[in-house]
Parts: structure tokens; sequence; C-alpha cells
């Protein structure tokens, strides 16, 4: 199973961000699946893909031509996809991936993510959307998400396709069940 990962290009304040990146790096290549990521080699990103890596795993990474001097390619990474745009990378990742992972991140990784929440919302995928919830990273949105349904905006079954938990066990029963 491919896994799109969505998360900072550095590795935000909290430590436990960090390790978060790390166990489900190590996750990911222990259960056999492979990595979809942004490609870069800075904070977070570089670190679930270095701890795939370090599970022998997969990684597929998609880099835009138009962050070259702003990220930096992991040079680890033997299948690095460069495109041009970051909507080019955006489409790569969505069609490579069968289950998307957000970890904490910044705007870029909320827009990613919430663009699977849209294209899920209206139906054009159905895969399992997870918001790796690290110290309650996403919490507040979790709320928001619930704020929704009960003011009508979005139907308790869609909302019930997206998972916010820490728990990678909980993360793996859920992948497994959506798929």
């Amino acid at each position: 199973m491919n896994i799109t990962v969505y998360c900072g290009s550095n590795p935000g304040k909290n430590p436990n961000f960090s390790l978060a990146a790390t166990k489900l790096g190590t996750w990911i290549g222990q259960q056999g699946h492979a990595l979809v990521y942004g490609g870069g080699m800075n904070g977070l990103m570089g670190i679930v893909a270095d701890a795939v890596l370090e599970e022998n795993g997969d990684v597929q990474g998609i880099i835009p031509e138009v962050l070259r001097g702003i990220e930096v390619k992991h040079p680890n990474v033997q299948n690095m996809e460069i495109v041009q745009t970051m909507p080019e990378r955006k489409t790569r990742m969505i069609e490579l991936g069968d289950a998307f992972i957000a970890l904490p991140g910044g705007v870029g990784t909320l827009e990613e993510i919430s663009e699977i929440v849209s294209l899920t919302r209206i139906g054009l995928i159905n895969k399992p959307t997870v918001f790796y919830n690290v110290d309650g990273y996403y919490e507040s949105l979790k709320e928001q998400f619930d704020r929704m349904v009960q003011e009508e905006f979005l139907k308790l079954d869609v909302r019930e396709m997206f998972l916010f938990s820490e728990s990678l066990q909980e993360i793996d029963t859920f992948i497994r069940e959506h798929s």
C-alpha cells in the first residue's frame, strides 16, 4: 500500500512531532508499505523518509522544480520524481496514494490534507484519511469538523471517513478497515 504523508518541512518546536514522524516511518517500512511524500530531506519530511529507509522500505518523493533552493531534495531517496509545479506535486501524491496521513505541519500540510477531505466529500476519492493528532495538534480541527456536522455543512457519514488519532495501532486498524 502507498501511504501518502503530508507534514512539515521543519520539525516544529515540539520534540514529540519528530518522534511521531520516526514512529510513523518505521511502521510504514515494517508493514511493507511504501511512503509517498514531498521529497524533502528537512524537517518532519526528512525524518519520516529516513525512518522508512532505515527499514529498507520504498520511498517515492515528489518534488517540484519551483521549490529548488527552498526545499532540499532527499539525497537517499532513489525514486524521486521532479515535477514543475505545486499543483502537479499534489496531483501525483494523490494519484499514487492508497491512504493519506497528515503529521503536524504548517499551511502547506493543511492545504494538502484539506484537498483530500474535499475530494472525499464530493465522492472523487474514497481512501483512508488520517490526522496524526500528536499531542492534540489537530484537536481544534477535529472540533471544527464536528461543528460542521452539527451545523449541517458536513454529513456525519463523510466525517466518519476521517480519523484523528495519536495511536499508530488505531491508525493501522482504520487504514486496514477502510482500504
